[in-house]
């Protein structure tokens, strides 16, 4: 291949952070044109990678040259310069700021905005025509939901005329339909000559788009090869460094008593919304019921009034006995000592305190075990050895109590929280997007740990937007929409068709 041919060219790029080699002489090609996959585990060194590319980090060793010309990338001006822009998986907006005002900020034309503002917008509407990008100029970001905003990133480094866009994992917050919107985006960009970078660890997106695949581990570059000469399989062997199981190996469920039981159960946000409407379900020792539907149908607060995170109205019950949804007994506390257990939604924000230590996180809610509370200090040092132990069973890398949380991958903190709440041998585990932004060895790893524990005859409420997930773990699948129960099905009963129209609102007759 012609260097003319190629948008980028890295050769021997390394990077260190004191003993961590998040890069090692790594050299790769993509050709103009072209939608480029890389893939890898969390904390294989893709972001890493992709933040030199982009001027967030500086290079230890190694050159980088766009479009056949070596190029300096001193930060991420310099990157804006060279026609790249990147869209990060957590966005970069200002939230209480418009549109238009996100897409110019950086990029103004002088010291007035009103002209700058005149021409972003007859650019913007031009951009958005041109690529089935419509977003409301004049709308505030926080007021938009994640898929629009991600257009907005999207449009703001066309705006800077970028040739070269990087993605950073950018369907891990996309209903599955958002994301198909997003492919046809990528498309599009592609067949106008544009050049994508696509960062997942989703294969099933590296096979639908790409059109060549990189594979790193640990640090190193593995292959490259056309998406249309390998498959899944051996995606995730080159990923992993072994074969991975990509389906869920589980014997039939063996229900037993009702665990929890829910009637009736509303509940009405601050704004005044109902967002529950009279919610009835029951789950039974030794099996999974999956919730399954487009986020904000709900679900999220069906796992808060259950996890004691907010209040509602109705009767919960478990193991028979009913729980106050009102008065100070409705807390997570009183959840644990009921013995349910919660791995939230939103690691970074309900499951985790980012800035403290592992060994905190993982004792965090159960600090007054005995075992950490023997009298009236707690006991530091066997907290920190329950936490190694775990750490251990979980496989989390690294295996270091003392290392804070934001330091893990995405993949090892969900592990963390998985292992504090499965380790306290709950009747009931309550679980939100598993496996959202974990790399495939993990999610095998993860998907065992829930079948393992139903083996083990407890009950499971999961709750996930990937329908392949819910379709693979559940021995029951519930579908929400708009706050209700649509309808309940068996997983070998039914299909992706048919949950789809019950996840679009239409009855269970309707979808029958």
């Amino acid at each position: 291949m012609s260097a003319s041919d190629l948008a980028i060219e890295l050769r021997g790029i390394s990077k260190a952070f004191g003993p961590v080699q998040a890069n090692k002489d790594i050299s790769i090609q993509v050709k103009r044109g072209s939608i480029h996959g890389i893939i890898g585990e969390n904390g294989a060194g893709k972001s890493t990678l992709m933040s030199i590319l982009y001027g967030f980090y500086k290079a230890d060793a190694g050159e980088v040259f766009i479009g056949g010309q070596k190029t300096e990338i001193t930060d991420s001006q310099a990157a804006i310069d060279a026609g790249i822009g990147m869209v990060f998986q957590h966005f970069k907006l200002v939230e209480n700021f418009s549109v238009l005002e996100n897409i110019i900020l950086g990029a103004e034309d002088g010291a007035l905005l009103k002209p700058s503002l005149a021409k972003a917008r007859t650019l913007l509407k031009k951009l958005a025509d041109d690529y089935e990008m419509d977003v409301d100029p004049d709308a505030i970001i926080e007021d938009l939901g994640v898929g629009q905003q991600q257009r907005v990133e999207i449009l703001k480094a066309l705006y800077r005329e970028a040739d070269i866009l990087i993605l950073d994992e950018p369907t891990g917050v996309l209903t599955p339909a958002e994301a198909d919107h997003l492919f046809r985006i990528l498309q599009g960009l592609r067949d106008e000559g544009k050049t994508i970078i696509l960062i997942t660890h989703k294969l099933r997106e590296i096979m639908e788009i790409t059109d060549t695949v990189s594979v790193m581990r640990r640090g190193e570059m593995t292959a490259t090869v056309r998406t249309a000469d390998t498959s899944p399989e051996q995606l995730a062997e080159l990923m992993v460094g072994r074969k991975v199981l990509l389906r869920v190996d589980k014997t039939p469920a063996a229900p037993g008593d009702v665990i929890l039981e829910v009637e009736n159960l509303r509940v009405v946000d601050g704004q005044g919304v109902e967002r529950l409407r009279g919610i009835d379900l029951q789950i039974r020792a030794g099996e999974v019921l999956g919730i399954a539907g487009v986020a904000g149908n709900g679900q999220s607060e069906l796992l808060e009034v259950l996890g004691g995170y907010a209040r509602g109205t109705g009767t919960i019950r478990i193991n028979g006995q009913e729980i106050d949804l009102t008065g100070t007994a409705s807390d997570a506390r009183t959840r644990r000592a009921r013995g349910i257990a919660h791995v939230p939604e939103d690691r970074q924000r309900e499951g985790l305190i980012m800035d403290f230590a592992a060994w905190e996180n993982v004792a965090f809610g159960y600090q007054d075990d005995a075992r950490f509370a023997p009298g009236l200090l707690m006991d530091h040092g066997a907290m920190r050895a329950d936490c190694e132990g775990k750490m251990e069973r979980f496989d989390v890398r690294p295996p270091d109590p003392m290392l804070a949380a934001k330091n893990f991958s995405g993949g090892n903190q969900q592990k963390i929280v998985l292992a504090r709440e499965i380790e306290r041998n709950p009747d009931l585990l309550l679980i939100g997007q598993p496996t959202r932004g974990v790399d495939i060895g993990a999610i095998e790893f993860i998907h065992q740990q829930v079948i393992a524990l139903r083996d083990q005859g407890k009950a499971i409420l999961l709750v996930s937007v990937e329908l392949d997930e819910i379709m693979a773990l559940s021995d029951r699948i519930a579908v929400m929409f708009d706050g209700r129960i649509m309808g309940e099905r068996l997983p070998a009963e039914t299909n992706a068709n048919e949950l789809g129209l019950l996840m679009a609102g239409m009855t269970g007759e309707d979808a029958a």
